[in-house]
């Protein structure tokens, strides 16, 4: 055991779990966070391969890990392996971020937060409604953070769709896939994007915003698009700080250094 690890209570240890995750930027965000606010704590990058998020949860029981933030492969797993959900959590059917407490583990969903900010960065109007792209957990997070809002979904199956207008409190209604809608907030719950792919042809033509919750190492083909023709763009970065502002603070009970984190995450490009 480590000089550190003996001397005291204060030093704790998070990562981001999943497969793959070196390209994750939450170890910078986190780390710079931690940095501004005097916080004696390590966030790294662990891959742990689908089906094994039980040592994950082991560590996390016995206190080796303090808390960690979930990708894929391995939601699936965190949400059936913890004790307790959040509200969100539960809604969303989703976990991403796991905390325990007394030998029990409770999952969140920081994705609604992740949106949420996103979608303030937009500064459009409150009454502009929301195309929500995709249907899976991605998608039921970004149902939850815009409820009030008139909400429009579109997926390529029907069934998806229809289930998650049931997240919402809000009433909401189905379009095709690819169509658009005027003056809508367009939120890109699906993967698109992430490997260069584009959005259907022309559903961001007469839109009001666009957040895209798909990134890589470059802007994707939807932002390029959406800053060509003028419109108010949230990136995957936006999202991501948010959801990790979120994280932090379910970590550590302080608020989030939201400037800190933004810089760490646009630096680590």
């Amino acid at each position: 055991m480590s000089e550190r690890q003996t001397t005291g209570d204060r030093w704790r240890r998070f990562a981001v779990v999943g497969d793959p995750v070196g390209h994750s930027k939450s170890p910078a965000i986190h780390t710079a966070a931690f940095a501004a606010c005097g916080i004696d704590a390590t966030y790294e990058a662990i891959r742990v391969r689908a089906g094994h998020f039980g040592t994950v949860a082991d560590e996390l029981r016995s206190g080796t890990l303090n808390g960690v933030n979930v990708t894929m492969p391995l939601k699936g797993e965190a949400f059936r392996s913890i004790d307790r959900l959040s509200p969100d959590a539960a809604r969303a059917e989703s976990v991403n971020t796991v905390i325990p407490t007394d030998g029990l583990l409770t999952g969140r969903n920081t994705d609604v937060a992740g949106v949420m900010h996103a979608v303030d960065k937009l500064e459009v109007d409150d009454e502009a409604p929301v195309l929500i792209l995709g249907g899976g957990g991605a998608a039921r997070s970004a149902a939850i953070a815009v409820e009030g809002r008139t909400i429009i979904v579109s997926t390529r199956r029907p069934v998806a769709a229809a289930s998650l207008l049931e997240v919402s409190a809000t009433i909401g209604t189905v379009a095709p896939w690819g169509a658009a809608i005027d003056g809508a907030i367009v939120i890109n719950a699906t993967p698109l994007g992430m490997h260069g792919e584009s959005l259907p042809e022309g559903v961001l033509s007469s839109s009001g915003g666009l957040v895209d919750m798909a990134y890589g190492s470059e802007p994707t083909a939807a932002v390029k698009t959406a800053l060509h023709l003028g419109i108010p763009v949230a990136d995957g970065l936006d999202m991501l700080v948010g959801q990790a502002a979120a994280a932090f603070t379910a970590f550590t009970g302080m608020a989030a250094p939201l400037d800190v984190m933004e810089t760490a995450a646009r630096k680590a490009q």
